[in-house]
C-alpha cells in the first residue's frame, strides 16, 4: 500500500511537517506494528519549471508531423521553444521547463536547435512532471494562474510517499483512512475521518436489487448519477493522488472510484447506467454462464463465484472485477455506483480460481469495513456531482449485515501476557483507540469497531494494547527452565549420535525425503516405498525409503562443481513399506478422530535412520565402517562388524553391524555398477543404519558410567594370531578382549598378512593390546599374564595359534 504523506496529513490535521517529517512518521507506525518498508520521495528532483502563458502559436508545416513554434512568457522573461504537442493555443496558461531545468529521472532542459529553430526550453505535459503515467498532450493550468510561479510549489509535486506491505489479517490498512488513524493514534492527534458523511437515505424510486447469496453479501447499495459531462477531466490534484498511491489515471468517473477506494478502502464499481436492463440480482453462477470482463477475457463461470447481474445476464463478477459490456466509456452520462460488503472467503476463492486479482478483491479478501458502503458511495456520489456536473439520483440499500459481538477481557490479561503491569485505564484507553466500544466492569465487555474484523477474541484484543503500547517496553526475560526438564534421553542420545560423526569430520546435511524409481532400480536391495498422490516433481513422486539416494545426489552435485572431497551425513525419516490410500479430509473443519485415525492406518511405518558418504581423499570402505562403529561406543552400545553382500554395496568391501547379533546397519564400498550408473567418484563409499533401534537399545541400557581414569602408565604388548581366512576378524577381537579381562584398555588391528609364511587358507591379525590398572603400574608379569590368557582365549574359541 503506497500512502502519499500529504493525503495522511489531511486526514491528520495537527501532523504536519513542522511537528513530524515523513521519516518520524514511518518510524512511528513501525513502532505500532505497520511494516513500512521504504519512504519514497517525490518530486524533489524537479527544479527550473514555472508558470508560463502561450504569447502566439506558429505551425510549422514542411514537417511530417505537426510542429508548433511558441514564444512563451514566463512573467519578464520570453523564450522561443519547439513543441509537438497540440492541445493547447495562444493565451493558455502552461508549465514551462527553463534552460538549466531539470526533470524527473534527471532529465536536464537546454537549449538547443531542432527542426531549424532554437528551442529555449520545453513545455512540459502532466507525464513529463510525474502527475500521471500517460498524458495526450500538454498541461494546460487554469488561466488565471500567475506567470513565473514555481510549479513544483504551485502543484504540490514534491511530496513522500509510504510503501507499507500490509499482513493478510490487517485488511484496514489497505487505506489511507486505516494508516491515518494509526498515524492519528502514535502521534495524540485527531482523525478527520472522511467517511463521516450523512448517507442519503433509500428512496422508493431506487433501482430494484435483489440478494439471493446472503451469506456472500450482506449489504449492498446502488447510487443512480444523471447529467454527467462525459468530457470532464480529472482535476490535477485527484491524478496526483492516484499516481502517488500506485495508480494511474483512466476517466474522471473511473478516478472517483479509486480515489474513495483508497481513501476510504471500500471498493466501488461504476456501471453505465444507460447499458443495465432491469435490476441488479446478486447471486451465485449457474453453470454454462460466462462472463466477458473488463480485461477483455471471456470466462466461464463456476457455482462459487458470486455475480452481479441484470435481466440480461453476468454484468460483474462481484468484488473482483465488472463486465465489458456494462463498462463506463468517454460517452457515459449515467452511472450505477456499486457499494456493497462481501465475503472475504468467497471473493478470495473466485479471484484465485480465475486468476484474476484486483485491487478491489485485495481488499474485500482482507476485510472490508461493514458499515462503510453507504457512506462510501456518497462520498463517491458528491465528488462526481462537483467534478462532472452530474445529478443525484434515486438510492437502493439492502443490508443484512449484523453488528460485531461482544468480547469479555479481563483488564489485568494484557499484563499477565506481557510480563509487566498496564494500568487499567491504559487498557480502556488503547480499545478506544482502535475504535472499540468498551463497557467498563470486571471483565471489560468490549466491541470491536466495524473496520476491524480481524478483532475476533481476547488474544486480538490484548495484541492491540501491546503493540500500541510499544513491543520496546515489554522487558525482555530469559525464561528460567524448571528442575528435571530438557532434552529426553532419546533426544540427547541423537545429538550424541550426530556430535560423533561431526566429529569424525562429516558435515551434516538436511535433505528432502523424495526419489525417483529410477534411482531405487539402481541402488537395488528390494526397497519399496509410498507413491505420492500429489507429488512436487513427476520425476521424484516416491518417499524415501533409504538415506543413500539423497546424500549420493548431494555427493554427485558437490563433486561436479569442483569439490572432489566430500564427507557427509543425515539423519532422518525413512519410509518402509507402500503404505495404503488415505481418505481426504474436507477443508470445512479439522479431521474427526476417524478420519485421524485412518491417515495414521495409512502411514507405512518411518523409522529415524541416519546415513553417510565419503568420496575422495580419505573415503575408504573401513573408514565408514568405523565411523559407525565409533557412533555405537559413544552411545554405549558395542557394534561387530561382519563381512555381507547386500544390494548397492561391493560384496568384497561391505560390513553389517550387528548389535546383540541383530543387523542394525550396513557399511562399505558402493558397488562399481551403482558407482557408474549414478556418476559417482570412483570408490565412493556409504554407511546407513537404524539410528531409532541404536538409541531405543541404549536408553534402555541407562546412562553410561563414568569411565575410570588412571594416573599410572598403561604397558603396550603385541601379538600377532594365526586363524583360518574364513574367521572374521571380530570374532578374534572379542576372544582377546574376554581373555585379557580388565586390565585390557584397549585394542587395535594394526597388520594383516595372508602369504606363504602362515601357510594356504591362513592369515595372520596383528594386535597392539593396551593394558592400564586403575590403582598401580603392572608388572612385567602381570602384562605377560594378561596377553598368554589373551591368546589363550582366542586359541580355545576360534582355534588361534601365536605366529612365531
Amino acid at each position: 500500500m503506497r500512502v502519499p504523506v500529504s493525503w495522511l496529513r489531511d486526514l491528520v490535521p495537527g501532523l504536519t511537517a513542522a511537528t513530524a517529517s515523513a521519516d518520524d512518521i514511518a518510524t512511528a507506525l513501525v513502532r505500532a506494528g505497520l511494516e513500512v518498508e521504504q519512504v519514497h520521495r517525490v518530486g524533489h528532483d524537479i527544479a527550473g519549471v514555472v508558470t508560463g502563458e502561450v504569447l502566439d502559436v506558429e505551425e510549422l508545416s514542411e514537417f511530417k508531423k505537426p510542429i508548433r513554434f511558441c514564444h512563451v512568457d514566463v512573467g519578464g522573461r520570453v523564450h522561443e521553444v519547439v513543441c509537438g504537442a497540440t492541445n493547447f493555443a495562444a493565451g493558455d496558461r502552461i508549465a514551462f521547463a527553463t534552460p538549466g531545468g531539470v526533470l524527473p529521472g534527471d532529465f536536464r532542459i537546454a537549449t538547443r536547435q531542432t527542426y531549424g529553430r532554437t528551442s529555449d526550453g520545453m513545455i512540459c505535459s502532466a507525464a513529463e512532471l510525474g502527475l500521471s503515467d500517460e498524458s495526450d498532450g500538454i498541461l494546460v493550468l487554469p488561466a488565471d494562474t500567475p506567470l513565473g510561479v514555481d510549479v513544483v510549489e504551485l502543484l504540490a509535486l514534491r511530496d513522500e510517499v509510504l510503501d507499507i506491505a500490509v499482513t493478510p489479517d490487517r485488511g484496514y490498512q489497505l487505506s489511507v483512512r486505516g494508516v491515518a488513524r494509526e498515524a492519528a493514534t502514535a502521534f495524540g492527534l485527531q482523525l478527520a475521518d472522511p467517511a463521516l458523511v450523512e448517507p442519503t437515505a433509500p428512496t422508493g424510486d431506487g433501482l430494484p436489487v435483489t440478494v439471493e447469496a446472503p451469506d456472500a453479501c450482506d449489504t449492498y447499495v446502488a447510487r443512480v448519477v444523471h447529467g454527467l459531462d462525459p468530457q470532464a477531466p480529472s482535476p490535477a490534484w485527484l491524478q496526483r493522488r492516484l499516481v502517488l498511491a500506485g495508480m494511474r489515471s483512466v476517466s474522471l468517473i473511473v478516478d472517483v472510484t479509486n480515489h474513495v477506494m483508497i481513501e476510504l478502502g471500500q471498493p466501488l464499481h461504476a456501471f453505465d447506467a444507460d447499458t443495465l436492463a432491469g435490476g441488479i440480482v446478486v447471486r451465485r453462477a449457474t453453470a454454462g454462464e460466462r462472463l466477458t470482463t473488463l480485461d477483455g477475457q471471456d470466462r466461464a463461470l463456476g457455482p462459487s463465484d458470486l455475480l452481479i447481474t441484470d435481466g440480461s445476464g453476468p454484468v460483474a463478477l462481484a468484488g473482483v472485477m465488472g463486465g465489458g459490456p456494462t463498462e463506463v466509456g468517454p460517452t457515459t452520462t449515467s452511472v450505477l455506483l456499486e457499494s456493497a460488503h462481501f465475503a472475504p472467503l468467497s471473493i478470495a476463492r473466485t479471484a484465485r480460481r480465475h486468476r484474476l486479482p484486483s485491487e478491489a478483491s485485495r481488499r474485500y479478501e482482507r476485510g472490508v469495513d461493514t458499515a462503510l458502503a453507504p457512506a462510501a458511495a456518497e462520498v463517491a456520489v458528491r465528488l462526481l456531482v462537483e467534478l462532472a456536473g452530474g445529478t443525484a439520483g434515486p438510492v437502493t440499500v439492502v443490508s443484512t449485515a449484523q453488528p460485531a459481538a461482544a468480547l469479555e477481557l479481563p483488564a489485568e490479561a494484557p499484563g499477565r501476557l506481557a510480563g509487566r503491569p498496564y494500568d487499567r485505564d491504559v487498557v480502556v484507553r488503547r480499545l478506544v483507540d482502535v475504535g472499540c466500544e468498551v463497557q467498563d466492569g470486571e471483565p471489560l465487555v468490549v466491541t470491536p469497531p466495524s473496520w476491524r474484523p480481524d478483532l475476533t477474541g481476547p488474544a486480538e484484543l490484548i495484541e492491540e494494547v501491546l503493540r500500541l503500547e510499544g513491543y520496546d517496553t515489554i522487558p525482555v526475560v530469559l525464561p528460567r527452565a524448571p528442575a528435571g526438564r530438557g532434552l529426553t534421553a532419546e533426544q540427547r542420545l541423537r545429538r550424541a549420535a550426530s556430535r560423533s560423526l561431526a566429529a569424525a569430520g562429516l558435515v551434516e546435511v538436511v535433505l528432502p525425503p523424495f526419489v525417483s524409481d529410477e534411482v531405487l532400480a539402481v541402488l537395488g536391495g528390494g526397497m519399496t516405498s509410498p507413491r505420492l498422490v500429489n507429488p512436487l516433481s513427476a520425476q521424484e513422486a516416491l518417499l524415501r525409503p533409504s538415506l543413500l539416494p539423497g546424500l549420493l545426489a548431494t555427493v554427485v552435485r558437490n563433486t561436479s562443481r569442483g569439490l572432489p572431497d566430500v564427507a557427509i551425513f543425515e539423519t532422518g525419516h525413512v519410509f518402509t513399506g507402500p503404505g495404503s490410500s488415505a481418505p481426504t479430509p474436507g477443508v470445512d473443519g479439522p479431521p474427526t478422530a476417524e478420519q485421524r485415525a485412518a491417515l495414521d492406518a495409512a502411514l507405512p511405518p518411518q523409522p529415524r535412520h541416519l546415513g553417510l558418504a565419503l568420496a575422495g581423499a580419505g573415503a575408504s570402505w573401513d573408514a565408514a565402517v568405523s565411523a559407525v562403529v565409533e557412533l555405537g561406543r559413544v552411545l554405549g552400545l558395542e557394534l561387530v562388524p561382519r563381512a555381507a553382500a547386500h544390494g548397492p554395496f561391493h560384496p568384497g568391501r561391505t560390513a553389517e553391524l550387528l548389535l546383540d547379533g541383530r543387523r542394525v546397519g550396513l557399511a562399505g564400498e558402493l558397488h562399481p555398477r551403482v558407482v557408474a550408473a549414478l556418476g559417482l567418484p570412483a570408490r565412493t563409499c556409504a554407511a546407513e543404519a537404524n539410528l531409532d533401534l541404536l538409541v531405543e537399545t541404549a536408553a534402555a541400557r541407562g546412562p553410561l558410567p563414568a569411565p575410570v581414569v588412571s594416573h599410572f602408565p598403561p604397558a603396550g604388548v603385541d601379538v600377532a594370531l594365526v586363524v583360518d581366512a574364513g574367521v572374521p576378524a571380530a570374532d578374534v577381537e572379542a576372544a582377546l578382549r574376554e581373555g585379557a579381562g580388565d586390565l585390557l584398555e584397549g585394542l587395535r588391528l594394526f597388520d594383516v598378512y595372508t602369504g606363504p609364511q602362515v601357510g594356504e587358507g591362513k592369515r595372520s591379525l596383528a594386535y597392539a593390546l593396551r593394558l592400564r590398572a586403575p590403582d598401580r603400574t603392572l608388572t612385567d608379569v602381570e602384562v605377560l599374564g594378561a596377553r598368554d590368557a589373551a591368546v589363550a582365549e582366542a586359541g580355545r574359541r576360534v582355534g588361534a595359534e601365536l605366529r612365531s
